[in-house]
């Protein structure tokens, strides 16, 4: 088999800017140490399987720390190493993850091909699932030479990846090109995607992602249409003079929607909507607006999707957009019994560091990792599928992307998280959406999935763990907070006919709540508060604990008597008792105190927190009253919510909602 009817599945890339907190995921020139295997463990693995790593890493372990790393770097699909040097490819984005191919597609061998060119060597390797490197082939080179080798992908059932070393001798080493191709008759689509990306108030994000794909040939020769669906009031039009020639470069490749703000399950439902209904795309990606886009991603989730034995939802992965070595999520599955996001396997890790810890050193990240959803900070979604199980839940934020996931795993359509597609989105390290009124969405539509999609009698642990919430969130003087879970449970109750309604007011309601909560009047500064007074400190001043689980119903009942009808010192309405760090704010240690300053996640603001018996009393006994209501009803409820589920994704209700929900008018003239 020739090249002329291969296809090209990815290939080698380098970073758009060779900045040095990024170049980690792209080559490598540091040791590899692979995975140790347990003699145990052997059973009847191959000799060259059981031999240790230790091989490979010794080989692996030449550094050239002198070369320079961006002159090695400054083109994008090549790669030079300086005589004497050495650089692994074997990283997240150029090392192929031929497991993923292995498991969802008919490719059974690839092809590496390379032009290469001065004198050294070029080593192949592979891992397994248990991140065990081996050795494949070694060429050396001498002069100019083009380098086909087929390989196989029969062995990586479990998990395991492909890559190549590059040693330089006496000369420089030059790879040209390197690509991975797999026969092009195996694909079941030839597609073009559109792009979807909800937007809010965050312009220069949509204008510098705007350009990025304006200035990917490759991607705007699959691209049809990048939907910008702006919901905000600081209006991408509002900024014609950074978009006019964004506008007369990409021409019909950019529209720009604006509508009002039905939050990110409004959005990308418009995007969606747009893409399934253009008579072109054959897929649709679903982007957030505050991304940095990688766009060899596009192309390698597009061209992953065309090889799928079936349809498939396919992720890219993300990146801290403010620490941009380390991966913030690989993959990630809805634990049935809590209605929890959770992560696949247990020895896998948030917030992974590729600066710290390299592909080939981290055995977790060998063992293919199946989900049950992606978000949706970049996610492919083919437009048949779209046209099948409807859009997204009217939910406006949170839990919409794991909704769907579900749904389209549960019509025959999973989602692959796919290792080598990944985007830089801000994290969620300094933010805690799980308090403020983003807890109102959070607590709904958590429930409103487990109605859905649970498949335990009563939604599991959930009702249980709710109301273990609603009583931290009292304990800790979280009011506010508890109030928006209060009012997302009285939601639940009234079913699913409500939320269409709603999407476009809910958000202000619950955020005018806030006004009657002490603990959600934020402030910038400490000094804006009165002076902390305590006369005496909490567990006679030692450090605080969490209560061993044996004592820990006992200690909470306690807690629960104080915080409702102990008397409310003045001192502790005059005076906050002390300042305590976000990080530092337990629930265990909030219960302690008559009132305390708490800083928000992010580090800009901090809120008074202060104990009021009456408020406990009333929202103890109506989340009481609330949970025992969802366990009771909460059959009928489910067979409501299934049986309108059809309806309320359906084209017909969003194009209501669409229409119910324009954008405001501008001063001084109407929106577009």
């Amino acid at each position: 088999m020739t090249t002329t009817n291969m296809r090209i599945l990815q290939r080698l890339i380098m970073p758009l800017e060779a900045s040095p907190d990024v170049i980690a995921l792209y080559v490598d020139s540091g040791r590899a140490f692979g995975a140790s295997v347990a003699a145990s463990s052997l059973g009847s693995q191959s000799e060259e399987e059981t031999r240790s790593p230790s091989s490979a890493a010794r080989i692996a372990s030449v550094t050239s720390s002198e070369v320079s790393l961006s002159e090695d770097l400054s083109h994008r699909h090549s790669v030079t190493v300086q005589a004497g040097g050495m650089r692994s490819l074997g990283t997240y984005f150029n090392a192929f993850p031929a497991s993923y191919w292995r498991r969802w597609t008919p490719v059974r061998e690839v092809t590496l091909s390379l032009d290469v060119a001065g004198q050294g060597q070029v080593i192949i390797y592979r891992s397994n699932a248990r991140g065990a490197i081996q050795r494949v082939k070694t060429y050396p080179v001498n002069g100019e030479a083009k380098l086909e080798e087929k390989l196989p992908l029969n062995a990586f059932g479990d998990g395991g990846w492909y890559w190549f070393d590059l040693y330089a001798g006496a000369s420089e080493l030059v790879v040209a090109r390197a690509e991975w191709l797999a026969d092009a008759s195996l694909a079941r689509e030839n597609g073009t995607l559109s792009l979807a990306m909800t937007t809010m108030n965050k312009v220069s994000y949509c204008i510098d992602n705007i350009t990025t794909i304006a200035n990917s040939p490759e991607v705007r020769e699959i691209l049809d249409v990048m939907y910008v669906v702006d919901q905000g009031s600081d209006r991408m039009a509002d900024h014609e003079e950074e978009l006019a020639p964004l506008r007369a470069e990409m021409g019909d490749q950019l529209e720009i929607i604006e509508q009002g703000n039905i939050g990110g399950s409004g959005g990308f439902s418009r995007g969606m909507y747009e893409a399934a209904t253009n008579g072109r795309s054959t897929y649709v990606v679903n982007t957030d607006d505050d991304i940095v886009i990688e766009p060899e991603s596009l192309l390698r989730l597009k061209t992953f999707a065309d090889y799928t034995t079936t349809p498939n939802l396919v992720g890219a992965h993300m990146f801290d957009l403010n620490n941009r070595s380390t991966l913030h999520t690989f993959g990630e599955i809805v634990d049935p019994w809590r209605t929890q996001p959770a992560v696949p396997h247990q020895d896998m890790s948030l917030q992974h560091d590729f600066a710290q810890a390299s592909l080939r050193n981290t055995p977790w990240l060998h063992r293919r990792c199946d989900v049950d959803y992606n978000g949706w900070w970049m996610c492919l979604i083919p437009t048949a599928v779209v046209r099948e199980i409807g859009l997204s839940l009217p939910v406006f934020i949170k839990w919409d992307d794991a909704e769907y996931g579900l749904r389209a795993k549960k019509a025959g359509y999973p989602t692959v998280s796919l290792p080598g597609a990944g985007t830089w989105h801000v994290s969620w390290a300094d933010k805690d959406d799980l308090v403020g009124w983003q807890a109102y969405f959070h607590e709904r539509n958590r429930i409103i999935t487990a109605l859905l999609h649970c498949p335990y009698d009563r939604g599991g642990r959930l009702i249980k763990e709710s109301n273990f919430m609603d009583i931290k969130h009292i304990l800790c003087m979280q009011y506010y907070t508890e109030a928006g879970r209060l009012e997302a449970q009285r939601d639940v109750l009234r079913g699913p006919a409500a939320l269409h309604p709603v999407i476009g007011t809910k958000l202000p309601e619950i955020r005018a709540m806030a006004a009657d909560y002490a603990d959600a009047q934020n402030k910038p500064d400490v000094a804006e508060f009165p002076p902390a007074k305590q006369d005496k400190p909490p567990r006679k001043g030692r450090p605080f604990m969490e209560p061993r689980r044996a004592a820990m119903p006992l200690w909470t009942l306690k807690q629960i008597a104080k915080h409702s009808f102990g008397k409310v010192k003045e001192v502790g309405q005059k005076h906050p008792q002390t300042l305590i760090a976000h990080q530092d704010a337990r629930w265990w240690r909030l219960a302690y105190y008559e009132s305390a300053l708490v800083s928000n996640a992010e580090g800009t603001a901090v809120a008074w927190y202060k104990r009021d018996p009456k408020l406990a009393r009333e929202m103890l006994s109506e989340a009481a009253r609330t949970h025992m209501e969802l366990f009771k009803q909460w059959n009928s409820l489910r067979d409501d919510y299934q049986r309108a589920a059809a309806d309320i994704t359906s084209f017909a209700a969003w194009e209501k909602t669409f229409a119910a929900n324009p954008a405001p008018a501008r001063k001084g003239g109407s929106a577009k």
